[in-house]
């Protein structure tokens, strides 16, 4: 077996649809507590929304954050930090024309990116996406220095604890149907190219057809699995969206992983406004801190229109060896 090759499906985990996952997950009643709107200020009206979960940077604690108008889809990313209760634009810090962000770090270096939108390379007054990656020492260094495929959100990267790094990607259309996950290996940050990631095997038994998800955060555990926060999603009769936050784990030498488990629903968290009305039920997992305790708290977009978060009891902690 070639290094970083693996079979997708070796252990078959059970497939199972929104439906199906949010029973076993009400019927679990989990332990969650401290629901919370974050407030964030000196953007003006704009929505602050689909944020990552804090990472240190210079000594402070900073969140990457979507932002946009109510009535618009031109978003960017801000990195603010907190005063006195409140989330403010970092002086000094870039802003990125990105959507949804999202951090790692590989080796010395931060890892920044987010969802890049731009005009449709075929269609008239429609848009196209695709996944963009800035790295540098710190925020105020990042440099862009990838773009994935045409087409595809929710491309994430971990390192892993061989000095390899794991890369989920995340195709729609022939290949991805409305969305599917994607892994494979790569030996650098250099050797990452779009023919790789549009090559990447998909997770076999995961999602029907008829929903979608994707990877939004990994997480290395001590044992070497990667811990994977990500969403699950699908429309109900009337096309309104339900997006739930997920997780499960891989094993990068095996290709074995666990089955999707939720680990919220739009419900555990305060009442806000959303941007449409067909938006009301969407939770987008922005990142998850881990304390170290066995709880953890999740960061996440609400409704497409705010920023929220919730103490759980942390999904991977019996999965770390």
């Amino acid at each position: 077996m070639k290094k970083g090759k693996f079979s997708v499906d070796l252990n078959q985990p059970s497939l199972k649809n929104c439906e199906q996952l949010l029973l076993e997950f009400l019927l679990k009643d989990a332990d969650i507590k401290n629901a919370q709107k974050l407030s964030f200020t000196g953007v003006g009206n704009k929505d602050v929304y689909n944020i990552s979960a804090p990472f240190e940077d210079g000594g402070e604690w900073v969140i990457a954050g979507r932002v946009e108008s109510r009535d618009s889809e031109h978003s960017e990313v801000y990195f603010f930090v907190e005063k006195d209760g409140e989330w403010l634009p970092r002086k000094g810090a870039p802003v990125l024309e990105l959507q949804d962000p999202f951090h790692t770090r590989i080796g010395q270096e931060l890892v920044v990116g987010g969802v890049q939108i731009y005009p449709h390379p075929e269609q008239e007054n429609a848009l196209m996406w695709r996944t963009a990656f800035y790295k540098g020492k710190d925020i105020s260094s990042l440099k862009p220095f990838f773009v994935g495929p045409d087409g595809m959100k929710d491309l994430r990267l971990v390192e892993l604890h061989d000095g390899q790094i794991g890369v989920f990607t995340r195709p729609q259309g022939k290949k991805g149907g409305r969305g599917k996950i994607g892994f494979f290996q790569v030996s650098s940050l250099d050797k990452l190219t779009k023919e790789a990631v549009e090559a990447a095997p998909l997770f076999d038994h995961q999602f029907s057809d008829e929903e979608w998800g994707g990877a939004n955060e990994a997480h290395l555990l001590t044992g070497g699995q990667i811990g994977v926060l990500g969403h699950i999603a699908c429309y109900d009769q009337n096309q309104d969206r339900h997006y739930y936050p997920m997780v499960f784990t891989l094993d990068p030498k095996t290709g074995e992983r666990t089955d999707i488990e939720l680990i919220a629903s739009r419900a555990n968290f305060v009442p806000g406004p959303s941007k449409r009305p067909d938006l009301q039920d969407v939770v987008f997992s922005g990142g998850l801190l881990r304390h170290g305790d066995g709880m953890a708290t999740l960061y996440a977009g609400i409704s497409d229109a705010e920023a929220h978060r919730i103490t759980i009891v942390d999904p991977f902690i019996r999965f770390e060896k």
